[in-house]
């Protein structure tokens, strides 16, 4: 087996075709305020353009609430003299009654963009998309992390943990590769596609979900980047979705406990929704874990439900709870002593913890010759020993793998700035320990 079985689900699960206002889950006078609030934002608009703004077919659905806002004198057709043919070619614009519940609605929500998807729906998709358990060997292991120079202790270790689909923790002195061997487990994950929607709705309430900066979009064949290329070119699937590569979401210090329920904006009156929900189907990575400004314990505390029983409870600001499925792997990466952040009991909640150690020489010089070769510095091992001795051994100073890129680095700006080759010369070396090392 030379390849990673991949994750079940995601070219199984298809947005199922949206026909009429019903198949859409949501009301029609939602429907019509959603509407109008686009125009009231956006002006005069061809029925096509109030569709792909909605995230709605016209035919049967757009076409409908337009028909409705007519009929209420909310909008009116200043002109049929476009470009195309139909309906949906016509110039929609918004009368002083429009402007007036538009108004009304806006007060309630400003959001004004993709229909959103109701929870219930979202969930069901969640369970098929399910990533499942992602199977690795020994041989596929060594394939995936074949950039990386790991102690075979550890790499032994690594393929059960992902295997497990479960928490894991990586800990360990700073600059060894932990946050690089999460990405590996990213790449794999990224490997598949899945459908998430625009927004989700929640009694009455928008959570906004396709985040831009988290979720990289897959182009279907003739669809736009946008994902409502299915409004023009046929694609016969509810356009309020679009596909994206399965979700790898890296969090640091700035995680708090808010940012994982609902963020309600206050202004804009809807909410975005958590980083563990646009992880869903992917990897939370949780990077320097015990470094945000809450305690260890009280996030942990927050995991506990959704890492045993794969189910989180979201809070409304109203109050009201709503379940949703948890399919993240969940990867917590310190560099903090692990008894310096949480008890037993909590570690052992953690399904698997593995210690990321210092490289040992042989590892060390492989890095390095690496490195070198990558960069175009010039490697010899009598070079790389004389940095052992002079700048590790004598010093006291302990090995990190991530040392010989950095030290490749200045090698790099003082060749540069004398005018030389970048070679391992004792003179260079020196010179470039200088600069990097810092005696603490």
């Amino acid at each position: 087996m030379d390849n990673p079985t991949p994750p079940r689900g995601g070219t199984g699960f298809l947005p199922p075709t949206i026909t009429k206002l019903e198949d859409t889950g949501l009301s029609s006078l939602w429907l019509q305020d959603l509407a109008l609030k686009v125009l009231y934002f956006q002006g005069y608009l061809s029925g096509f353009q109030v569709a792909e703004a909605l995230a709605l077919p016209f035919a049967g659905v757009t076409d409908k609430i337009l028909e409705s806002l007519k009929k209420e004198k909310l909008v009116e057709i200043k002109s049929t003299q476009q470009m195309g043919l139909g309906e949906s070619s016509y110039l929609y614009a918004m009368t002083g009654k429009g402007i007036e519940r538009a108004r009304e609605a806006l007060d309630r929500s400003q959001y004004a963009g993709a229909a959103p998807v109701p929870i219930d729906t979202y969930n069901d998709a969640v369970r098929r998309q399910s990533q499942g358990r992602v199977v690795v060997t020994t041989r596929s292991m060594r394939k995936l992390m074949s950039e990386l120079v790991i102690s075979e202790t550890t790499f032994q270790r690594l393929g059960p943990a992902l295997n497990s689909g479960s928490s894991i923790f990586l800990y360990g002195p700073p600059g060894n590769g932990k946050t690089s061997i999460a990405r590996s487990f990213g790449s794999l994950i990224m490997s598949q596609n899945m459908y998430i929607p625009f927004a989700l709705y929640v009694d009455g309430q928008v959570v906004k979900m396709y985040d831009s900066v988290n979720h990289q979009l897959v182009k279907e064949d003739g669809a736009t980047s946008r994902g409502t290329g299915s409004l023009r070119t046929g694609i016969r699937r509810d356009p309020r979705w679009v596909k994206i590569k399965r979700p790898f979401i890296v969090v640091g210090g700035e995680l708090t406990l808010e940012g994982l329920d609902l963020v309600f904006d206050d202004t804009h009156k809807f909410y975005e929704a958590p980083f563990q929900v646009k992880a869903n189907g992917g990897i939370l990575l949780i990077d320097d874990f015990g470094r945000q400004q809450v305690r260890p314990r009280d996030l942990l505390n927050r995991w506990i439900v959704p890492l045993e029983n794969r189910v989180d409870f979201l809070t409304l600001h109203t109050g009201r709870k709503i379940e949703i499925p948890f399919d993240v792997l969940v990867v917590f990466s310190t560099n903090l002593p692990p008894r310096d952040l949480v008890d037993e009991a909590f570690l052992r909640r953690l399904r698997h913890k593995i210690e990321i150690g210092d490289p040992s020489f042989e590892d060390y010089r492989e890095i390095f010759r690496r490195v070198a070769q990558s960069k175009g510095v010039q490697y010899n091992d009598q070079g790389l020993a004389y940095l052992l001795q002079e700048w590790y051994i004598k010093r006291n100073r302990k090995l990190r793998a991530s040392h010989p890129r950095d030290l490749c680095d200045q090698i790099l700006d003082i060749s540069q700035y004398l005018s030389v080759d970048p070679v391992m010369s004792r003179e260079m070396i020196d010179r470039a320990a200088e600069a990097y090392f810092v005696e603490i």
